[in-house]
């Protein structure tokens, strides 16, 4: 499957075309515009002015997550008892977003708070022992964590027997009953939230509370959050939705969701439109200062920016360094040390990419005496831990398959995985889990680990679980186009109004347009391997660009005719705003 989307089902999405014309005339927007938020739910008037205008006044009720009057409770009595606190938490961009969050939150409350991030190739992922050596030697009598700790039954344990309490906040999915690695490690010990809705089938640990969304099915704006939002649901539940302090932290979890694959929806789509705008604006000193490392100028600042620019050097840390200046980052006072912590991430996302881009094209070529079919599981002792992940996202794109990516080191593999939208990836892992030592996290992404001698054994498994779940058809990915247009229909005005529907995301892609019979116009290479070429319909010429569309060059002779799939867009470019067509995919027209 070529990455560049030009093999797979492209389909147009249609509606009644005489309710569109309603919907259009009544909401004061374009056909194609109505057609758009059609298909992402949005469907009367009155649903277009809350899509559009995310209010954080509309937020739900923190106290909706199961746990989180428990927590709050005990995080107050912190306060009032003068407790040190320990938050522990994770390495990627998430995590330490979630670190920030309650540290900053604290810290507001007057509480002597600490915090703890593991290295990813010192300590690994997750609550763990080296959190509980840190919590004892600061002599802090509560540990909370964010975005981890679901799974950390013995962890948890160990710090109810050195006499302190756990508050766990995560997002990843719990351990399930009937899982292999559930009846090896969980000793029977099951803890039911104080409040809320428990879904039956699964465990936890015994914690003093737990707050996470993945364990109740009762909830509805807050079902989808990442590990940063649930942080944010804390900060609201401290302080009430008024508060100052809970603005405030709306940038850091603006990038925590967006680091996250995680719907915009919700919640998610107000904490990442309310904090884009804080993002944007540079009021905390450590974005600005991680933007002008980036050499993002104020003033052309877009939403894809966050997800491509600044979250990936956030990453950097915790991928080849270690994560816990990245906390200082977001947390500081002082520009001096914002700037030189951001020079240091912009800089080690430089030395990533290239570890990333080796570990990459090595995979690559093991991939070529590897079977084509069914998931891809791959494994060498030279890989970099904190890479695997990123390539094994590159390689499900690719490819089109389920992709696990290990990295072997005294006899035991850790990686990570990634999926196609048909495919559980976690479920599909819990039915090997038999071979596995741990592993954890969503439906699309993973992570785990196994002796290397069951490497051979996960493949096969791996793949009758795959062959047993998916259809031919489910390895062909679909193109949902959001309407068929013509390029006489593509104005700065319909990309203005299109640019409303921000942020964009999952759950809420940017809307993908697509056009038939277009004549190619002096078709080339651009950059590394980029096409660009005009595009001719009726008369109306338009520029378009492939981004790593080089290989497709074959397909588009001067004067053929393509199919274009594509996001229309403003370039500016010498003080002036040109229409652009951002090409998705491409095929010779029939």
């Amino acid at each position: 499957m070529a990455r560049n989307g030009s093999i797979g089902r492209w389909l147009v999405n249609r509606t009644n075309p005489e309710y569109i014309d309603y919907f259009s005339r009544v909401s004061s927007v374009s056909p194609i515009c109505a057609q758009v938020l059609v298909n992402r739910g949005v469907k009367t008037p009155e649903q277009l002015t809350a899509f559009l205008n995310p209010d954080p006044g509309k937020l739900s009720d923190p106290f909706d997550l199961p746990g989180l009057k428990r927590a709050v409770e005990r995080i107050k009595e912190a306060r009032q008892r003068g407790e040190r606190v320990l938050i522990h938490g994770d390495y990627d961009a998430d995590g330490v977003s979630a670190t920030a969050i309650m540290v900053e939150a604290l810290r507001t409350l007057g509480i002597d708070v600490h915090y703890f991030i593991p290295h990813r190739l010192n300590h690994g992922y997750g609550f763990g022992m080296p959190g509980i050596e840190k919590a004892k030697e600061l002599g802090a009598k509560l540990i909370i964590t964010v975005d981890c700790g679901i799974t950390s039954f013995e962890a948890v344990a160990l710090a109810n027997a050195s006499g302190m309490e756990v508050i766990i906040t995560d997002h990843h999915e719990p351990v399930r009953r009937n899982s292999e690695v559930s009846q090896q490690s969980i000793e029977n010990r099951i803890q039911a939230p104080e409040d809320g809705v428990q879904k039956a089938d699964i465990v936890l640990p015994e914690a003093f509370a737990i707050v996470n969304p993945k364990i109740s099915d009762a909830l509805s704006g807050s079902a989808h959050l990442s590990g940063a939002g649930v942080a944010f649901k804390i900060v609201q539940g401290l302080f009430g939705n008024e508060s100052d302090i809970v603005y405030k932290v709306l940038d850091i979890a603006a990038l925590g969701t967006g680091a996250d694959v995680v719907p915009v929806l919700d919640d998610n789509r107000i904490i990442l439109k309310e904090g884009i705008k804080l993002v944007q604006s540079g009021e905390r000193i450590g974005i600005k200062a991680l933007k002008e490392a980036a050499g993002i100028r104020p003033e052309f600042f877009r939403t894809s920016l966050l997800y491509y620019v600044l979250v990936p050097r956030i990453n950097a840390a915790g991928r080849i360094a270690d994560a816990t200046d990245v906390v200082r980052l977001l947390t500081t006072h002082s520009e001096g040390e914002a700037e030189t912590l951001a020079r240091w991430l912009h800089g080690l996302n430089a030395k990533r990419q290239e570890i990333e881009e080796a570990v990459f094209q090595e995979a690559l070529q093991m991939l070529e005496k590897a079977d084509a079919r069914g998931p891809i599981v791959l494994a060498s002792a030279g890989w970099h831990l904190g890479v695997v992940g990123i390539v094994a996202a590159r390689l499900a794109e690719r490819f089109y398959r389920p992709s696990v990516v290990l990295s072997i080191e005294n006899g035991i593999a850790k990686g990570s995985a990634r999926s196609i939208p048909a495919f559980d990836l976690h479920s599909g892992l819990a039915q090997c889990g038999e071979l596995l030592k741990r592993f954890g996290g969503h439906k699309q992404a993973a992570g785990l680990a196994l002796p290397t001698e069951n490497i051979e054994q996960l493949r096969a498994m791996l793949s009758r679980v795959v062959d047993n779940t998916l259809s031919e058809d489910d390895f062909f990915p679909v193109l949902n186009i959001d309407a068929a247009v013509n390029i006489a229909d593509i104005s700065v005005e319909l990309i203005d109004e299109l640019a409303r529907l921000e942020p964009f995301g999952y759950g809420n892609d940017e809307p993908l347009l697509g056009a038939r019979g277009l004549e190619v116009i002096q078709p080339k290479i651009v950059g590394k391997n980029h096409l660009k070429m005009r595009l001719r319909q009726g008369g109306r010429r338009v520029d378009s660009i492939g981004f790593d569309f080089g290989d497709l060059l074959p397909l588009v002779e001067e004067n053929s005719h393509i199919d274009a799939a594509f996001v229309p867009a403003i370039n500016e470019w010498d003080g002036g705003r040109f229409i652009q067509l951002n090409l998705k995919a491409i095929r010779p027209t029939q």
